[in-house]
């Protein structure tokens, strides 16, 4: 039994896409762990409400052949994820709608209409170690998580991993980039989430993920396959190199690598198909956690380690003529800096912490990735 599956699928009819997930399933063990009667919650990736051509969200055809998969096996299915902002069944069912996944109801499946928000502590964590989480997940029996393959501003990439905080209520998303705004951090706190939900399952949709300017306002771009695996993080492993990105240049990839979740190479890995076939040489990646070494010790060491982080380190910038005024940056902004002059967002460098809340919902993608020219000039040297 293989521990990672890619699987090809080359578009989203519904004979391909059944064929491909049956394969990359059978590959990993199946769907063994299903019993009759067995409530099973599909945590989808609804980050904000974008049609399906956009690439944005878990493709509602993939969701729809997993439920139909799962209801043969006798489970009652749920469907659901908290995007960004208010956490309401008006919200919600709006998200539901715009992301075609209405059709859930008609294949078997539930979408979720518990909007409860619960707090749970968890002292095994490494950093997070109390949190709020979406009610609806207490009302299953296992996870299945199912991402989509993106880049993203914060993180490099969003996979399976990174799906799993969705779980946290889409309101209080922002408080949690403020309380771990620090890139290893936040990077901790979703290993914790992965590790304290456990997904029995994790599937990332990969027929056609997105480049550039993710994971809302990027473009779609056709990959052409499904990856399966047990584990989020080697899910993620086998994700990093269809992008082409180094693990270590993955924050999240990194800090699983480092608590022994996953291998640091594919070499490692008992892998259920040809990556190289899917690998894209030119993805265009959003900028990158970068590994940056220095000898020495001492105060001056770590004066220039920092200097060199702030030199190195991406931040969001506006492109004005893009900016409508809407104010969605200045609102979700956890750090409270963006504030509005002249009808255009200006962020206050002294109080931005780097999340890219505001480049990730921006609703015209106005806000971009800007990387530091001395990051560039380092990239090209190693």
């Amino acid at each position: 039994m293989a521990e990672v599956s890619i699987v090809g699928c080359k578009d989203y009819k519904e004979n391909n896409v059944r064929a491909a997930l049956a394969e990359a399933l059978s590959a990993i063990g199946g769907l063994d762990m299903i019993k009759p009667g067995m409530k099973v919650g599909i945590k989808v990736n609804l980050v904000t409400g974008a049609k399906p051509e956009k690439a944005v969200t878990t493709h509602p055809i993939m969701v729809c052949e997993l439920i139909k998969m799962l209801c043969e096996k006798g489970a009652e299915v749920i469907v659901g994820d908290s995007p960004g902002g208010l956490y309401t069944s008006a919200v919600l069912n709006g998200v539901y709608s715009v992301s075609g996944l209405k059709p859930v109801e008609k294949c078997g499946g539930k979408l979720n209409q518990d909007f409860s928000v619960k707090t749970t502590k968890y002292p095994e964590a490494k950093v997070l170690k109390e949190f709020e989480y979406t009610g609806w997940l207490d009302n299953v029996d296992v996870i299945i998580n199912f991402a989509k393959l993106k880049t993203h501003g914060m993180m490099g990439m969003s996979a399976a991993a990174k799906n799993m905080f969705g779980t946290i209520p889409g309101i209080v998303k922002p408080e949690y980039h403020f309380r771990f705004p620090d890139y290893d951090k936040f990077a901790a706190m979703i290993v914790d989430l992965d590790e304290y939900f456990k997904p029995v399952l994790n599937i990332v949709d990969a027929v056609v993920g997105m480049e550039g300017n993710g994971p809302t306002m990027g473009t779609p771009r056709e990959i052409g396959c499904v990856i399966a695996s047990r584990s989020p993080h080697k899910a993620d492993l086998v994700c990093a190199r269809v992008l082409g990105i180094e693990p270590q240049r993955l924050p999240i990839l990194s800090d699983a690598i480092e608590r022994g979740l996953c291998p640091q190479s594919l070499s490692e890995l008992d892998i259920y198909g040809d990556v190289e076939k899917f690998h894209i040489p030119d993805y265009n990646n959003i900028a990158h956690k970068k590994s940056i070494v220095f000898n020495g010790k001492g105060f001056f060491r770590g004066l220039i380690f920092r200097i060199i982080q702030w030199a190195v380190r991406s931040r969001p910038s506006l492109k004005k003529d893009e900016c409508v005024g809407c104010r969605v940056c200045e609102n979700i902004c956890p750090a409270k800096a963006i504030k509005m002059v002249k009808g255009k967002a200006k962020i206050n460098r002294n109080a931005c912490i780097s999340c890219f809340c505001c480049q990730e919902f921006c609703p015209k993608g106005a806000m971009k990735v800007k990387r530091p020219f001395v990051a560039k000039i380092l990239d090209k040297k190693t």
